[in-house]
C-alpha cells in the first residue's frame, strides 16, 4: 500500500510538468498585421528539501470557434497538491462559467472564487497547503484577460517597455483587511511579513486554516493586443524576487524562441542565487 502512494505522488509530481501546446498559427491581431504567436515554458526545482511544487498551463486550444491561449503559473505552498488541482481544474471552471465569452471578468472572479470553494471541500483529500495564481487567457489573439491571486505575476511588454498586468498581495499591502477579519500581519527581522505569522501571501487558493484571514478574490485586468505588444511574461516569485519587470524584459526581448527565452529567464534567477522554485511562461509576438 506505501508502495502505491509513493506512486501516485510522484505521478502527481510529474503532473506539474505539463509541456506546451503547438504555437498558434499566424493571427491578425487590433492593429490589422499579421503577427505569429508563439510561446514556451520552462521550471526549475528550487533549493529546498521539498518536492517541486510550481505547476503551469501553456497551451492553444479552440473552444467554441475561439481560438484561446491558457497560460498559468500555480506556485504551490506545503506541498503541490492545490497547485496541481489548479492546474486541472481552473481554467474548465472559467470556461464553464455561462457568461464567459460576454463577461470574462466576473466570469473568471466567480470560477476562481468557486474552485477556491471546491479545494477547501477537498482538503482532507489535497491537504493544508495552498497556491498562488496568476492566469492570463488570450482570446482570439486580441484580448487578454489576467486574474491572479498571490505574487506570482504577469508582465507585458510593448515596443520594450515592461508593464505589470497582475497585483502582487503582499501582508502589509492588505493589513487592514486582514486585520479587520480578525488576523495580524507579523514583521519579524529577517523575515518577510507573514499573514498570522505564516503565510507570505495576503491571498491565495486554498490554506483551509488561514482561510478566516485569507482572500482568493482575484484582481481582474483586461488588455487589447495592438501591434505595439511584444511579449509576456507569466512567472512564480521564484524570478520576480531577483529580477525587477524591466530586466526580465531586457534579457529576453531579442530572443526569438520563446522556450529559450522561458529557460534563459530561469537560467538568469538562479544566477542570481535565487533559491525558490522558478516556473516561466514567455509568450512572443513577432
Amino acid at each position: 500500500m506505501t508502495g502505491g502512494r509513493e506512486i501516485l505522488h510522484k505521478m502527481k509530481e510529474k503532473a506539474c510538468f505539463m509541456a506546451s501546446m503547438p504555437d498558434s498559427p499566424d493571427t491578425r491581431g487590433r492593429g490589422g498585421a499579421s503577427k505569429r504567436i508563439t510561446h514556451g515554458s520552462h521550471l526549475v526545482k528550487g533549493k529546498s528539501n521539498h518536492a517541486m511544487e510550481d505547476c503551469l498551463v501553456c497551451e492553444f486550444k479552440q473552444v467554441h470557434n475561439n481560438d484561446l491561449g491558457l497560460f498559468a503559473i500555480y506556485d504551490g505552498h506545503m506541498g503541490h497538491d492545490v497547485a496541481n488541482y489548479l492546474q486541472t481544474h481552473l481554467f474548465n471552471n472559467i470556461l464553464k462559467e455561462h457568461d464567459v465569452w460576454t463577461d470574462t471578468v466576473n466570469a473568471t472572479r466567480r470560477a476562481y472564487h468557486s474552485t477556491d470553494k471546491d479545494i477547501l471541500a477537498k482538503a482532507f483529500e489535497l491537504g493544508k497547503g495552498g497556491s498562488t495564481a496568476v492566469t492570463a487567457m488570450l482570446i482570439n489573439s486580441q484580448t487578454l484577460i489576467v486574474a491572479n491571486v498571490g505574487d506570482s505575476r504577469a508582465v507585458i511588454s510593448k515596443k520594450g517597455v515592461a508593464e505589470q498586468l497582475s497585483v502582487d498581495h503582499e501582508p502589509n499591502r492588505e493589513r487592514e483587511i486582514i486585520e479587520s477579519k480578525g488576523g495580524f500581519v507579523s514583521n519579524i527581522p529577517g523575515d518577510v511579513p507573514r499573514v498570522d505569522g505564516q503565510l507570505a501571501v495576503a491571498r491565495a487558493f486554498g490554506d483551509k486554516s488561514l482561510k478566516r484571514h485569507l482572500s482568493s478574490d482575484p484582481d481582474v485586468a483586461i488588455e487589447l493586443i495592438d501591434n505595439d505588444v511584444d511579449l509576456i511574461i507569466l512567472a512564480s516569485d521564484g524570478l520576480w524576487k531577483v529580477m525587477s519587470n524591466q530586466e526580465a524584459v531586457d534579457c529576453i526581448k531579442n530572443m526569438k524562441d520563446a522556450k529559450a527565452a522561458a529557460k534563459h529567464l530561469s537560467e538568469m534567477a538562479i544566477s542570481r542565487k535565487s533559491k525558490d522554485d522558478i516556473s516561466c511562461i514567455v509568450v512572443k509576438f513577432q
